[in-house]
Order: structure tokens, then sequence, then C-alpha cells
């Protein structure tokens, strides 16, 4: 369960970086916008992420005190927010600055709206080694924010196009889901087993 786990915050961080290193650069060089105008409209997708974070978080505390089992409740937005955030591929499609950026706005609100991977880990890891369990979760965001500008660095160099680095960016959020789908499983409290001494 905790591989999933981790693999989804790889993810959900991977979609994040594209947006603090690479898209303005994006809006610049792929979509023509100047510089002026990337400056105003940069901001708008982490505004729409800052509110699917807070709205993601109600939510699934909302299926909580509804009655909803604890993977229902933290699953769902985690689900829905993976699968939303592919719609930032629709940016390949369209020469439209104001569908760019509300596909890229989406996306990045769906991003936090599914970003509960830390409330998974602490509703689901040993308490004795919490710790640890937080750590690693951490480094495997660490990676992403290392790996996803360098990936979208290559792709550039060798294709002279953000089309792939989109659908790299985009593949992230399928992969997500796919983590949570088939690898997290139920959300239940995982208990280490002492070994006889």
């Amino acid at each position: 369960m905790m591989i999933g786990v981790y693999i989804g915050q790889f993810c959900v961080t991977s979609i994040t970086w594209f947006f603090l290193t690479w898209f303005p650069t994006y809006l610049y060089q792929a979509k023509g916008m100047s510089i002026l105008k990337v400056g105003f409209v940069a901001s708008i997708p982490a505004i729409a992420g800052f509110i699917g974070g807070l709205l993601g978080g109600v939510f699934s505390d909302w299926l909580l005190k509804r009655g909803y089992s604890l993977t229902v409740a933290r699953k769902l937005p985690v689900i829905c927010g993976m699968l939303l955030s592919c719609v930032i591929v629709i940016a390949n499609y369209t020469s439209s600055e104001f569908v760019v950026i509300a596909a890229m706005s989406l996306a990045f609100f769906a991003k936090g709206f599914g970003n509960l991977g830390w409330c998974v880990l602490s509703d689901t890891s040993p308490k004795e080694v919490l710790g640890i369990a937080g750590g690693v979760f951490n480094m495997c965001g660490n990676m992403a924010s290392i790996v996803t500008p360098l990936v979208i660095g290559v792709i550039l160099a060798n294709t002279q196009s953000f089309d792939f680095a989109i659908l790299y960016v985009g593949s992230m959020g399928l992969i997500g889901l796919i983590s949570y789908l088939f690898i997290v499983g139920p959300l239940d409290r995982i208990t280490l087993t002492s070994s006889a001494a």
C-alpha cells in the first residue's frame, strides 16, 4: 500500500514542478504569449491549485463526517483529482490562449484537490515508523522536483516542442490514478508485527 502512496506523491509533485519550472517558458515559447502577458496569467493556475487544495481537504473531511469509510473519503478526492489533472493535454490541441489557461488552471486545481497524500500517510503508516514513512514520502516528492524539470528539458532538447512534455505531465496524473486504484488498496493503519527475540 505505501508504495502506491509514494508513487502517487511522485506523480502529484511532478505536476507541481512543471508549473514551478517550465510553465512560464511554455506560455512564452509554445503559445507565443508576450512576457508581460505571461507575468499576468502564470499565477492563475497557482490560484486554482490553492483553491483545489482547500476544497479537496474539505470534501474529504465532509465524506468522513457523512459516514463514508476512510478509504472512500481519502481516495475519492485523490482519484478524481488525478483523473481531472490529465486535462492538461488539451493545451496541445488548441491555439486559444483562453483554453490553454483554462486547461492548465483546471489541471492545477485538480492536482490540488487530489493532493491528500499526507492525510493518507498519517492515516495508514505504522505509528512506530511514521517519521521514516514521512521521510520516504518527502523523498519521493523531492525526486519528482529533480526528475521532472530534467525530463522536460531533455524532451525539449530532442523534439523542440512542448507537446511530449505536456503529455509527460498529463501521464503523471494517469500514473497517480492507477497507483491509487490498484496499488494503494483499502486504507487501514498498517501494524508492525513484533519479531521474536
